[in-house]
């Protein structure tokens, strides 16, 4: 018999993959459209790059605290389930290895098989048992705070950083120019790689994160022009 193959799934990479491309894609969306928006008033390039120093460290910071803050808040959930599931399982452990059998028999298997594979997985490690089966918790699933938090943050300094580049290199009069079409590019590079790392439809990717960032810079631009106007 040959040896089993080891498979690496996509679904794996999903925690850290969802607070990268997040984090990447606001920090350039938040700080283009920033520095686009600014520069529209007519600001001064070191007025801009202020204001663009200002989002990269703002953004990052609240990019870190949210994410804390949300997956902690899945965290405390999942604690929470597992804790009522252990007193469940020393108080009435007939009762949840009828259940979890039920789950398996919903999922095809014959009763006494269904009931089989509960004792046996039961008999192993009952909480894991419950928790993967009747919660829907994982090892890849499970919710971590501090790991989402620093991604976030990392990804969003790396990717404001690049409108910020366009500041630095970018005659005056060419700055929302320039700053909006390499940030353009950006986004699809973006989606490009955050597409390819999920094994998901790369054109549709890049389509999905230009569109808006176009939207929001459009966006800020015309109030910048205007409030540059009026005051």
């Amino acid at each position: 018999m040959s040896r089993l193959h080891v498979e690496n799934h996509q679904v794996s990479r999903i925690g850290w993959l969802r607070a990268a491309v997040l984090g990447a894609n606001d920090g350039i969306v938040s700080t283009a459209s920033l520095i686009v928006g600014v520069a529209s008033a007519a600001a001064p390039a070191s007025q801009v790059l202020v204001a663009g120093i200002a989002g990269l460290v703002a953004g990052a910071m609240s990019m870190a605290a949210g994410e804390y803050v949300s997956v902690s808040s899945q965290s405390d959930t999942e604690n929470a389930d597992l804790a009522r599931e252990r007193r469940e399982l020393e108080t009435q452990p007939e009762f949840e290895r009828e259940e979890l059998a039920q789950i398996y028999v919903k999922r095809g298997l014959a009763t006494d098989l269904a009931r089989q594979v509960a004792d046996q997985l039961m008999a192993r490690d009952a909480l894991a048992a419950h928790a993967h089966d009747e919660l829907g918790i994982s090892e890849m699933t499970t919710a971590r705070p501090i790991q989402a938090a620093l991604t976030s943050a990392a990804t969003f300094s790396v990717g404001a950083a690049m409108p910020l580049l366009m500041v630095l290199v970018s005659p005056a009069s060419m700055l929302v120019l320039a700053v909006s079409l390499a940030s353009l590019l950006f986004l699809a590079l973006l989606g490009a790689i955050g597409a390819k790392a999920g094994g998901a439809n790369i054109l549709r990717a890049m389509l999905r994160v230009t569109f808006w960032g176009a939207f929001a810079m459009a966006l800020t631009a015309g109030i910048g022009a205007l409030v540059g106007t009026a005051v």
